[in-house]
This record gives C-alpha cells, structure tokens and sequence, in this order.
C-alpha cells in the first residue's frame, strides 16, 4: 500500500467504502455470540454485525457452564444474519475467539457429553489442592507457565474422572469450545497453541501437551486436537459451509483463539512496551513479548500464542461480574452518582472488599475463596461499597501489574479496554491511582472480535495497515494519593492472608 494512503479511525465503514479482502469474524464471550465483517483496515462494515444474548448457568455447587450445542446454533444464527444477501465467495477468511480455558467432553460421535465449562467454574478445587500434594507446583508452572488452578484443565480432568465416571469414560476428545463449534459447523479439526497454552497444560518450551500432566491425569494425546500455530489458517473445510453460506465459499478458517490474546490484538498492545488492561464480566493485564522469562513469578502466567511469541499476564475472574453484583444486590443508584463516587477522591473510611465473588485467579490462585467486605459502619450506604468494590478490584488489577512489571521492565504504556472502562470510566482511574501507572481508555468496540480480524488479516493482507484506535480518558496518577492506596494495599494484603488460603 502507497504511504500517501490515509489510515482511517477504526470505526464503522460503509459497505460501500469497505477495502479488500473482508474477515467474518465471530466472538464468543460470557454474555453473548456476536459476529462482525471487516475490511483490510480490520474496521466493522455499517450493517454487517450481529448478536445473540446468552447467560452462563451458574449453580450453588460452583458451576458455571454454558451448553456447547447452544453457542453453536448462536453461531449458526449470526453467520446466517451477516453473510445474507453477500455475493459467493466475498469473504476470505473466517476468525474467531472465545472466552479461554473452556472444556467439552465429546464423545467417538463429535458430539458434546457435557456442557462447556468454563473458565469460572470453580468445582475441581479439591483437586486442585489434590494435585498441589502430589506435584511440585513451583516446577509446574515454570513449565506450563501456568499454576494449578480450577480454571485449568489438570483439575477438571481428575474431578471429571472422579465424579463423572460415565462421562469418563465415553470421552473421546477433550475440546475448547471453539474447536468444538468449527468442528460441527465446517469439520475444522485443530487447537491453536495459545487455546493449548490457556488449559494448562502445554509446555511451554517444547509447545506440546506437557508428558507429566498428561500421566497424571490418565489422559492420552491422541484426545487432544493436532496443535497448530494461530497463523495458519485450515483452507480444507466442509463442502457444507459453501452450500450453506454461499459467501464463505473458499474463505480459510483460522484456529479460535482465546479472548486475552484476540484483546491484545485488537487494541493495539502486539508488543512488549504496551500492556492491555481489560474490563469486562472478568478482567486481565497482559503483555505480548518474544522472549518469555525463564523464571516466572508466582502470581503470573505465560502463554505460548505462537511459535515465536508468548503473551504473560494475571486475570481477574470478577470485575464486570462485581458491578453486576452490586446492581442487583444493592438499592439502584443514579448512574451519575455512581460516576461521581468512582470519580472522587479517597476516603480513608471507604469499606475494604476483596472481591472474589467466584475465585481468585492471580495472583493467589485460590480457587474457592469467595468475596470477603470489612470496615463496614451504619455510616456507610450503597455508594460507599460501590467505592469499596472498585479500590478491591483495582488493588487486584495492582497485586497483577507489579509482577507483570518484574518480568516486563520496557513496559512504558497501559491501554484499557472493555465494556466495564466505558459504561464505569471513574473505574479505571482508581486503578490508575492503585498501580501508581497512566491509564489510556481506548474507544473501540468488541475489541476482542476485532483482535481476531486482525490476526486473519496479518495473513491474508500482510502488510496492510490497520486502523487507528480512538483514545479517550487518559489517567496520570496523582502523587498525593499515594499513601492513601499504599495503606488500602496493606490492609487488602493482611485480610487476605488471615482470610483466604
């Protein structure tokens, strides 16, 4: 492309005054499917964008489960809606990301045994604590790049096996979500490194199925789908996708990567000097870089994306979901007057919470701990412990961003994202004052979906420009605040470790 050529903003474009080649790309997340089509610049065509709500089911016993067949038809419906009416053969590529360290069991027939479980569920942490007295977990992680944690499949696969012998025994592979649904729709067969990487239980420096994992969880190889590197896409799909989707006739299908690394993508943070903070129903702060460290400190993962790059990080499983929380739990509160008391200064009589209301992932990786609120007084009303949600969720996102720091010194940039820094802006410039860091909002939508445009047009467009993303609110700390957070810290620190174990 000529250098005289204009980048655009990456917002909607007409059909009309879309470039070539165009991406499908679909996103799966804990609240909905939705599906997009983009242009060489990776913006979203005006009228091509569609959604299907959905809810996770979440029970007592610490499920959280999603039914497989259900995102499928989801899927199915928003593809339909997209390609109608497109001339055959107009798309040249088909990405996809979802929400990461999902599992379906799936039997000899390719059909789903058991709900998709998700990253939330938190049923195996027994057997994470099982795992933890008969492994090293220091060697573990520094192998996987990633603790032992409910979120991982170590865990899941002895709690299936323990209590699920049925199941059990008829699985014949274990699936991420993403692989399942290409394996019904388009008979995609295939994991990309970073869904492997997100399990726990690829090895991160030979980038296979780690050997002792799979012995200790009685687990074979040959149930796990081919690895393959996220850039290369499968070209060899179902007759069946052209007959249905007449536009996706001869488009590539990428592999389906996990949301955290499609985020990073899509809001611009490919390298090691730019973290991406995200603020949705669970939230992240990550890194992309091309030398991952040797040694990894305890609270942080690292994932293998690719061949050549690993993205390292800590994840919060609850952020959006405490605003949910709060929403339903509490009297309703004007929307400015939430703002307005996110947006205020520090009181140093605002409630502690730690807010773990599934589990705590980094950086203490306690599956089971649950939300913990103390320093409450007949003083206090809803909006005082809407401040003390967002100073706990901000000192988690501090406890993930030092260590990032350790590992990452060229770091000199945080971007944020997420519906959660949009719909609370006054959120993100607590965390700002909590990990003592500027904090740049970025104004893009469904930024995960546009991260797995961006990975498929890398490919097929190599070389062309992307969009440029609007920024937005730009947080500097404030010095005075300093002591303030430094103390909030220290307290948050001490009542979780007399609390959580």
């Amino acid at each position: 492309m000529s250098a005289a050529v204009t980048i655009p903003d990456a917002t909607s474009v007409r059909a009309r005054d879309a470039v070539e080649p165009f991406v499908l790309a679909i996103d799966i997340g804990s609240g909905s499917t939705r599906c997009s089509l983009y242009d060489a610049f990776a913006r979203p065509i005006k009228k091509r964008t569609q959604k299907a709500d959905h809810a996770f089911f979440e029970g007592s016993d610490g499920a959280v489960e999603i039914d497989p067949d259900q995102a499928t038809r989801e899927v199915e419906q928003v593809i339909s809606a997209v390609t109608d009416g497109l001339a055959p053969g107009s798309i040249r590529a088909v990405a996809m990301d979802t929400f990461a360290s999902s599992l379906v069991c799936v039997n000899a027939e390719g059909k789903a045994i058991t709900p998709c479980i998700t990253y939330a569920d938190s049923r195996s942490a027994p057997y994470v604590r099982q795992l933890r007295r008969e492994l090293d977990e220091g060697d573990v992680h520094q192998r996987t790049g990633t603790r032992l944690h409910a979120s991982y499949h170590p865990a899941r696969m002895l709690w299936l096996k323990e209590t699920r012998p049925e199941i059990w025994a008829e699985t014949a592979k274990f699936l991420s979500l993403g692989e399942y649904i290409y394996s019904r729709l388009a008979g995609v067969e295939g994991a990309a490194t970073s869904t492997m990487a997100w399990a726990g239980i690829l090895n991160r420096h030979t980038l296979d199925l780690d050997e002792l994992l799979l012995e200790v969880t009685d687990t074979r190889r040959e149930q796990f789908a081919p690895i393959v590197d996220p850039s290369e896409p499968v070209a060899d799909v179902s007759a069946k996708v052209a007959r249905r989707w007449p536009a996706l006739k001869g488009a590539v299908w990428f592999p389906a990567i996990p949301d955290g690394f499609a985020s990073n993508l899509g809001v611009g943070a490919d390298s090691p000097e730019v973290a991406a903070l995200s603020a949705a129903t669970s939230g992240a702060v990550r890194a992309i870089v091309n030398n991952p460290p040797d040694k990894l400190p305890n609270g942080l993962w690292s994932y293998a994306v690719s061949t050549t790059s690993s993205i390292i990080g800590g994840a919060l499983n609850d952020v959006g979901r405490v605003m949910l929380w709060l929403e339903r739990v509490l009297a309703a509160q004007d929307p400015e007057d939430i703002d307005h008391t996110l947006r205020a200064r520090p009181n140093p009589n605002t409630p502690l919470m730690l807010p773990f209301l599934t589990g705590e992932r980094a950086t203490g990786w306690a599956a089971d701990a649950r939300a913990v609120l103390t320093g409450v007084s007949s003083a206090d009303g809803p909006l005082d412990l809407w401040r003390a949600a967002a100073e706990g969720v901000a000192i988690s996102y501090a406890r993930v961003f030092e260590q990032l720091q350790e590992v990452d010194p060229q770091l000199n940039r945080m971007i944020a994202s997420g519906g959660v820094s949009q719909r609370y802006p006054g959120l993100m410039g607590i965390v700002a004052q909590a990990i003592g860091f500027p904090v740049q909002v970025v104004d893009v939508k469904r930024v995960t979906m546009r991260g797995a445009a961006v990975l498929a047009l890398s490919v097929i467009a190599p070389g062309h420009p992307t969009a440029r993303i609007p920024r937005t609110d730009l947080t500097t700390p404030d010095p005075s605040q300093r002591d303030y957070y430094a103390t909030k810290r220290q307290a948050f620190e001490a009542t979780y470790d007399a609390i959580i174990e």
